[in-house]
């Protein structure tokens, strides 16, 4: 019986004693020999059988001075590796009845998963050959049956054969390519062993479609978790601390929340928070819920924006997700205002948050304040039912020392609710601010019942961006607190987009920088009027029709109040009016006149809305 030799890799061969060695094999075979006697301790030489193993693996070529493989044949031959390993997938995808471009996305993104694969291929022929070797040491022959049957099998084959004694039929490999750790979608597709790959992969498209397919970026969604965790003062529930714990997730990653719209930065982090979301049935429980959420409001193309900032409302029951609903019939939620609120605020869904709606509700009645008004407050904020009651007294106690209570605090919540949200240093320095300004106390309060939503702004973004500007346009330090007191909503105006354009159109009228500081001065609600819709059609009428100049305009500013609006109305409707209104000629009639007569007039020809709104003015 002929003796035969170990296998070997290329890098162990060394010159063979033996007066007939063995001829090295090419690369493209799949055996290479070792030498005779390998072992120092023993002169015995035994026969093996041959070692199939990945010849990916060997070198190209031999170097006679040095037969290690040098590090840029070992890197291609990896690489190589990697990619038949890939191409397997692939098949084996295929077999199981995935479409060519998912099994090519597939294959292309899971790259842990393919060198798992290739690792254990690789320990298997490794483990195989000594396995061979050890067992042909103690045998005289060498029968042809397992390692002649690996001769016959291609790499590629036995990862396919690898692929499917995992047992997982492809879905690590999905799960992967979805982004999730090859730890965690070993542990997901544990939980999914029932749950074949073709249809798994068109509920995770369509779970995909329903989270992220919003209209709105994803900067707001983020903008909006991060609010809704800011004003959250109150025992949380344990789907809200899940929520939570999914966006500290996100938040710990690089673009933070602001990713969360992303699906493919926040996907995979969806389903490790909340795996059990691949087991809920598209067909039977998803579409429900989604069909619900539309009939109470949320357009379908902002659903994500409601299931991203509370996701375990997905997993509710719809019976469930009803009777939540229902529940804000209690603040007179109509029509579609349930939609606009989710939007907001999903978690008005919560237990946490609406058992603590009652509480709420409860201060208010202390306080006097009309249910009308707080349930007006919480459909337009509903941030409100996550803040806790102690927050909220200490600011009702505040506004009660501006003088804001009762009806009147009712009216100021009802206009500004996110008033009741501001921190307590926060309200006290826009307090200050108006005091540095000018104003006392008692005027404070004033503006505060008036225009609330200014003590929700920022100082120095807002607040003294408006000072600046209407001491840039002449308005001295001793006037502002007569032009604020006079329209306060001034303070919380838009500058570019508002203020600037008004300023603009009447100096191309021909006015000057003193001439608007004047006529701001004394009537500033003029930096509120349109300009196409007021100044317009009125600076013609009283240059044209009533033949004033400019300088008359400069001194009335008031004749672009809503007064005069109506009073123009009727000139131009009623006949006997423009007759009444008709100026002997050569008499000069003041400014003030010809707006009493406008008035007068007015009211003999029964328009008593023109007398009333003169006497609120």
């Amino acid at each position: 019986m002929s003796a035969k030799s170990f296998p070997v890799l290329t890098h162990l061969i060394v010159p063979s004693p033996s007066p007939k060695p063995h001829l090295i094999p090419s690369t493209s075979s799949h055996f290479l020999s070792f030498p005779q006697n390998p072992l120092p301790f023993t002169t015995n030489v035994h026969h093996h059988k041959p070692f199939k193993i990945n010849p990916l693996l060997c070198s190209s070529s031999t170097n006679s001075s040095n037969n290690a493989p040098s590090d840029q044949s070992q890197s291609q031959s990896q690489s190589h590796s990697l990619t038949l390993t890939q191409q397997a997938i692939y098949d084996y995808l295929s077999e199981l009845g995935i479409s060519q471009e998912d099994c090519a996305f597939i294959s292309s993104n899971s790259p842990k998963y393919a060198q798992m694969l290739n690792d254990s291929v690789q320990d298997l022929e490794e483990w195989k050959s000594w396995s061979s070797s050890s067992s042909g040491s103690n045998k005289n022959d060498v029968g042809n049956g397992d390692g002649e049957e690996s001769v016959l099998i291609g790499f590629k084959e036995k990862v396919v054969r690898m692929a499917k004694e995992k047992g997982d039929n492809g879905k690590v490999a999905f799960l992967e390519s979805l982004g999730l750790s090859l730890s965690s979608a070993i542990s997901i597709a544990r939980s999914l062993s029932g749950e074949p790959l073709p249809p798994l992969i068109h509920k995770v498209k369509y779970m995909k479609e329903i989270f992220f397919s919003g209209s709105n970026t994803e900067r707001t969604l983020g903008k909006n978790g991060r609010r809704m965790m800011k004003h959250l003062s109150i025992p949380i529930d344990e789907d809200v601390q899940q929520t939570l714990a999914f966006f500290e997730k996100i938040e710990a990653r690089r673009g933070g929340l602001d990713m969360l719209g992303s699906s493919d930065a926040s996907f995979r982090y969806l389903v490790e928070s909340f795996p059990r979301l691949l087991l809920l049935s598209a067909e039977s429980h998803v579409k429900p819920v989604v069909d619900f959420l539309e009939i109470v409001g949320v357009p379908k193309d902002c659903m994500g924006n409601v299931l991203l900032l509370f996701p375990p409302l997905i997993f509710w029951n719809i019976k469930a997700i009803k009777t939540k609903a229902l529940a804000f019939e209690e603040i007179g939620a109509v029509d579609n205002d349930v939609g606009k609120m989710l939007l907001k605020y999903p978690w008005i869904l919560s237990t946490s948050i609406q058992e603590n709606y009652e509480e709420i509700l409860s201060v208010f009645n202390e306080e006097k304040v009309p249910k009308l008004s707080v349930d007006r407050a919480i459909r337009s904020w509903p941030h409100l039912l996550g803040c806790s009651t102690s927050k909220l007294k200490w600011m009702l106690d505040q506004l009660g020392e501006l003088g804001v209570e009762n009806k009147k605090l009712g009216q100021v919540i009802a206009k500004s609710p996110q008033l009741l949200l501001r921190k307590p240093q926060e309200f006290r320095q826009v307090v200050s601010f108006l005091e540095d300004v000018g104003f006392d106390r008692e005027n404070v309060g004033r503006i505060l019942g008036r225009c609330p939503e200014l003590f929700a702004s920022n100082i120095e973004r807002t607040l003294m961006k408006k000072i600046d500007f209407l001491i840039g346009i002449g308005i001295s330090k001793d006037h502002l607190p007569r032009t604020i007191k006079k329209y306060p909503e001034l303070l919380v105006s838009d500058v570019d987009r508002t203020l600037l354009p008004r300023i603009k159109y009447f100096m191309e009228m021909g006015l000057s920088k003193r001439d608007i500081a004047f006529m701001v001065r004394r009537f500033s609600p003029l930096l509120g009027y349109s300009i196409d819709e007021v100044f317009r059609p009125k600076l013609a009428f009283l240059l044209n029709t009533m033949e004033k100049s400019l300088q008359d305009v400069v001194a009335y500013p008031s004749a672009f109040s809503s007064i005069v609006q109506t009073c123009l109305y009727y000139n131009s409707c009623d006949p006997e009016f423009v007759e009444a209104m008709a100026v002997p000629e050569g008499i000069n009639l003041g400014f003030d006149l010809v707006l009493s007569l406008l008035i007068t007039e007015s009211i003999r020809v029964g328009n008593f809305d023109c007398w009333q709104s003169y006497q609120q003015m």
